[in-house]
């Protein structure tokens, strides 16, 4: 094999092996503080320096500003977050991802395969599933080195290619080549962070003279703005066919970035001189990694003071870029309102997104119960047609959500507390659905008899309107429960349910009684006693949500602590 195949096998391994490892430490990161996460985003207020700051955290854990953004293009078009809110987070991660060139600047080359070896050990020996993580994060910790380490090593001969270095050599004269270098290999690569770990190896490598930097520090800090140029197509890939202010959130970062690249290409050889001041002093190609890692710190940390202050501005600009009008991609009624499959790789954000479509779900089925009692148990057309199309919703978006969860539990990115709390979740979602379809085929049932020859008395429709009040009440209040209500008396709702069951009982009597009586027809018994038994198995359905509540499955578990 000659030299030129072993250069190309060996950085496009290293890479490969850079790349593994950061994600392996990105996905072990996520189980071992999933619940951290939300206390995270819990910082997100209206206050945009807290937004800022738990961008840069979700992002320190994620270790990817674009998994960061392109979570927040998840919120943002679930309406869970303001676009506002939003570009303090982008702001945010942008800061956050720079932790990764800061590690990659420490030589720790001759504790790579101990690091590997330790989290091998750990991960293989513990039982413990947050031990378990963590022997995994630290072993792909040691990958990701082990990938620089294999780059820099096939990296060392193009040292003395004249060819190579006279091509780098135009590259560090002209900035404008040297962004566009950068920004091409991320969009290659779709990581900034194996770009500028790549950058960093390179640059490392001894010139000519045997002593200063192949690229040098000017030379090299155009190619990074490249790489935060290129970045931002991660979050316009994320954000095509979601609401508007989703693509607003996405040329945020693209604005964020790009007048970075723009000012900072202006002032290459003065910022140049201030990174070299403000680093470790020593031979350049020792110290330049260093000095690479803090000229991708102070980039970020100036862009994002400079916008912190000129949000609203950087708003306005958006919202031009993306203006108001036709809406383009609005999702369906009957298609999932908060659901993200972008965001299954963030199980603590996936499972927000859930909860909010499962309590989306409660939702439909308070309005069907709420039209089937409304008229004195008269069900006229328009009811229920309204009960019949929010029926099918429910059906698709029940489908839709068990899908998502399949999805979550075949990615086997959900820890064992997450994966219990999910099947919580999903009995819940259960027997949401169940009285949906109950509640319809109540519906269906009396609706069917009012077009009949043989109708209700006006003492039975009383009756059932009584009943599905009743209903109403019980599952507004276990509604209230599962959503984490600690005022919510379990024991009163048990007892609510059991009203229910003695009017059961009691309308059974009444009705038996009016057909005696000749008040009723004695062919609507049938029908009349589905509705009753329906009624009874929304009430078991009841039941069983209080039961889940009890066990402090709620939906509030799911969300960020305020």
């Amino acid at each position: 094999m000659n030299e030129t195949m072993k250069i190309i096998f060996g950085l496009v391994g290293g890479l490969a092996i850079f790349i593994y490892g950061m994600n392996m430490m990105s996905e072990c990161l996520q189980k071992a503080a999933g619940e951290k996460m939300k206390k995270i985003l819990a910082l997100l207020t209206k206050n945009p320096i807290l937004g800022v700051l738990a961008g840069a955290l979700t992002t320190a854990v994620l270790q990817s500003s674009s998994a960061t953004t392109v979570m927040t293009i998840g919120f943002v078009s679930a309406g869970l977050m303001s676009l506002p809110q939003a570009i303090s987070i982008i702001l945010g991660a942008n800061i956050g991802t720079t932790m990764t060139a800061q590690i990659i600047a420490f030589k720790i080359t001759d504790y790579i395969y101990l690091f590997i070896f330790a989290g091998f050990l750990i991960s293989f020996i513990s039982k413990k599933e947050k031990v378990k993580n963590i022997g995994q994060t630290i072993f792909a910790f040691g990958l990701l080195f082990l990938g620089i380490e294999t780059m820099g090593d096939v990296m060392k001969p193009l040292a003395s290619s004249a060819f190579f270095v006279n091509m780098i050599g135009k590259v560090s004269h002209i900035p404008i080549l040297g962004v566009c270098v950068g920004a091409v290999m991320t969009l290659v690569v779709q990581s900034s962070s194996a770009t500028i770990a790549v950058l960093q190896n390179f640059a490392a490598q001894a010139g000519p003279d045997g002593v200063t930097s192949i690229i040098g520090l000017t030379g090299a800090i155009p190619i990074l703005l490249g790489d935060n140029i290129g970045t931002t197509i991660t979050a316009v890939l994320a954000s095509i066919g979601q609401p508007k202010d989703a693509r607003r959130t996405a040329f945020a970062h693209c604005v964020f970035n790009i007048s970075g690249a723009i000012l900072f290409l202006f002032l290459v050889k003065p910022y140049a001189a201030l990174i070299q001041f403000i680093s470790p002093k020593g031979n350049e190609i020792d110290v330049i990694s260093r000095q690479i890692a803090n000229a991708h710190t102070g980039f970020n940390l100036v862009m994002t003071l400079i916008w912190i202050p000129l949000i609203p501005l950087m708003v306005k600009i958006v919202m031009k870029l993306v203006p108001d009008g036709k809406e383009m991609g609005t999702k369906a009624l009957e298609n999932p309102k908060y659901l993200d499959n972008k965001l299954i790789a963030q199980p603590a954000a996936a499972l927000q997104l859930v909860a909010k479509e499962v309590m989306y779900c409660a939702k439909l089925v308070d309005e069907m119960i709420g039209k089937l009692q409304s008229g004195n148990g008269k069900i006229d057309k328009e009811n229920a047609g309204i009960v019949e199309e929010k029926a099918k919703i429910l059906q698709k978006l029940y489908a839709s959500i068990n899908d998502y969860f399949a999805a979550l539990y075949s990615g086997g990115v959900l820890t064992e507390e997450q994966a219990s709390q999910s099947a919580g979740m999903q009995s819940i979602l259960c027997d949401i659905d169940r009285i949906g379809q109950l509640t319809r085929e109540i519906m269906e049932t009396v609706a069917k008899q009012n077009k009949g020859k043989h109708k209700y008395s006006k003492e039975a429709l009383k009756e059932l309107k009584k009943a599905m009040e009743q209903i109403q009440m019980i599952y507004g209040s276990c509604i209230r429960a599962i959503s984490g209500d600690v005022d919510m008396d379990i024991k009163e709702l048990m007892r609510q349910k059991e009203d229910i069951m003695q009017l059961d009982e009691k309308m059974r009597k009444n009705h038996i009684a009016r057909v005696g009586k000749g008040k009723c027809d004695s062919k609507l018994t049938i029908p009349f006693n589905d509705v009753l038994h329906n009624i009874d198995r929304i009430g078991n359905s009841c039941v069983n949500l209080v039961e889940v509540a009890k066990e402090n499955v709620t939906m509030q578990a799911f969300f960020a602590e305020d």
